[in-house]
């Protein structure tokens, strides 16, 4: 199956470890992967095995908007020039299209091949929120690379793109929350926990976002309960104590084989759930949210600060697909 999977959860929730862990896996089985750290605490790529001096050496995703936006644009007639591209600018007729598998310029210049004892992933990140954007800058400037790339991907079968999101409900301060085909939001059995399971419930609604809870650092049945009591059928598995995860913590990871057999069925859990959201890929709606999302920041913002209409980048007779041919 192809999939496009978010991490999700409050700050604290363990959404990173989890989705290092769900990326380990996936890479075992032997499938690609693309692995995304969109967070604005940048920690997946040291989960996933990486040293200080490496995690920092990661080519950020936002310090290639240019290129990226160069790329993308292709041959579309409706894209005047780079410039004019935003966040949600969606690919038309003549646009470059991404594939999980391919070499292309984008991961030539953002992405890294990252070895982990099960296989190999594709990492990218979109930067740290640093010391020279305080004030001038939002995350969501950072994250919106995440959504150019997504928007113009097309994955194919049995390939997996994992996003580990940045915390708490800013996920919805974009259209970035509805490229996904599953989302799996991380909560800790406690009331702060379960409250961001609520935000993402209402947000979530009007746009068939399926939403998944893995509950973490779970200790016992009660904690089982309360987080089935507050989440009701949305909850698919817990985790709790884990000694290789604390051993990965301290950098010292045994072999991903050695992982506890429990949490192993758990993550074959979200993989199957996951893999069962396929059916209902619907790229006509994909391709009309991206639509929606781009007119709301056209008006917003976006017309103003280009100089430009960008509701006329929009191809009505375009359709992101699998059997969409991507331009040369």
């Amino acid at each position: 199956m192809n999939m496009k999977i978010a991490f999700v959860g409050k700050g604290g929730s363990g959404k990173t470890t989890l989705s290092s862990l769900f990326v380990r896996h996936l890479a075992a089985t032997g499938a690609p992967v693309v692995a995304i750290d969109a967070d604005i605490n940048q920690h997946l790529g040291a989960a996933l095995g990486l040293d200080e001096a490496e995690a920092a050496a990661l080519p950020a995703l936002g310090d290639h908007l240019p290129l990226i936006k160069e790329y993308l644009r292709g041959t579309n007639p409706r894209i005047a020039s780079a410039e004019t591209m935003i966040k949600t600018t969606p690919p038309g007729e003549g646009s470059r299209l991404l594939r999980v598998r391919e070499d292309n310029p984008v991961y030539d210049a953002c992405a890294r091949e990252v070895e982990l004892d099960g296989g190999a992933v594709r990492l990218m990140v979109t930067g740290p929120f640093t010391d020279a954007d305080l004030g001038v800058a939002c995350y969501h400037s950072k994250t919106g690379a995440v959504e150019l790339f997504l928007n113009h991907l097309v994955d194919g079968p049995e390939e997996y793109v994992v996003v580990d999101m940045t915390a708490g409900s800013d996920s919805f301060a974009s259209g970035l929350f509805t490229r996904f085909d599953m989302t799996f939001l991380v909560a800790e059995p406690t009331r702060k926990g379960v409250s961001v399971h609520r935000q993402y419930r209402e947000y979530a609604r009007d746009f068939g976002v399926v939403l998944r809870v893995v509950g973490n650092k779970v200790q016992g049945r009660d904690d089982v309960d309360f987080l089935r009591a507050e989440t009701g059928d949305d909850l698919l598995v817990t985790v709790g104590h884990s000694d290789w995860v604390r051993a990965m913590e301290k950098g010292r990871p045994p072999r991903f084989e050695f992982l506890e057999d429990a949490n192993r069925r758990a993550l074959r859990t979200l993989q199957v759930a996951a893999d069962a959201t396929y059916e209902l890929r619907d790229w006509h709606r994909y391709t009309r949210q991206m639509a929606h999302f781009h007119l709301k920041n056209a008006t917003a913002w976006g017309n103003e600060r280009t100089g430009a209409d960008l509701a006329a980048q929009i191809d009505p007779g375009f359709v992101l697909g699998e059997d969409v041919t991507a331009t040369a």
